[in-house]
Formats: structure tokens, sequence, C-alpha cells
């Protein structure tokens, strides 16, 4: 019985089916992958912060807005941040990015007869939250 060529090799037909690839083919395809992951996943990771960060600002700013147009209709400031959702300045008090909590740090005004809310920060962050140094 003659052999059937398999592919461009002339290759008997039952080898056609054993033919895969080699370890050291393998071995060159997964140091390449781990290679570009290493270039690639520190970057995803530092864009993932940055975003955070930006969305951190913005909602800073949003807040500080609505406060200022709080103000500038009642007359004084908010008790609270949730003052400014009844009163719908805001949709909602919204969610710090970076701690993944609404836990901002109000800051009084220096006239307590005129509110309680005068500003707003970001919380503090904790260790967990803060990025890794290279050592």
């Amino acid at each position: 019985m003659r052999s059937l060529p398999c592919h461009r090799f002339l290759l008997p037909a039952n080898s056609c089916a054993r033919r895969g690839f080699t370890l050291i083919e393998m071995l060159v395809v997964m140091t390449l992958i781990a290679l570009l992951l290493t270039l690639a996943v520190p970057r995803y990771f530092s864009a993932l912060d940055n975003g955070r960060l930006n969305v951190q600002r913005q909602n800073l700013a949003t807040m500080r807005d609505a406060i200022d147009k709080y103000f500038g209709d009642q007359g004084k400031y908010p008790s609270t941040l949730d003052d400014l959702v009844v009163k719908r300045y805001l949709r909602q008090v919204p969610i710090d990015p970076v701690s993944e909590a609404a836990d901002w740090v109000v800051v009084a005004p220096t006239d307590p007869t005129l509110g309680a809310v005068y500003d707003v920060q970001a919380a503090p962050r904790t260790d967990s939250q803060a990025p890794k140094e290279s050592q």
C-alpha cells in the first residue's frame, strides 16, 4: 500500500496525526507571551489608577459646584452632603473611586451659623490604597 503525502512533506498518512509542537516551540511561545505581558500589565494598572484619580477629581469638582449653587440659592451651606441630594443639587453623593466608599472629608466654614459643609476633600489614603513603591 502506498502512503499519501502529508501536506508538503512526503510522510506516511498515519504520521500526520502525530505531528504537533515540540517542547522547545512551546517554551519559545510562552516566553514571548510572558515578555509581552511584563510590558503591558504595568501600563494597564497605572492607567486604571490614573483613571480613578481623574474620576475622584471630577467627583470633587461636581460636589463643590453643587455646594456653591446650594449656597447661592439658600444663603447658607448644607448641614450634610445628603442635603444636596434631598434638595436635588446632586442625584446621589458620589462614591470615591479610590477608596470605593462615600467617605468624603467635610470641611466646615469658619462661621458655624452658615452651615456645616463648606468644602469636601478626598479621604486620606490608607496603606492598602497607597501605590506600592519599588525597592
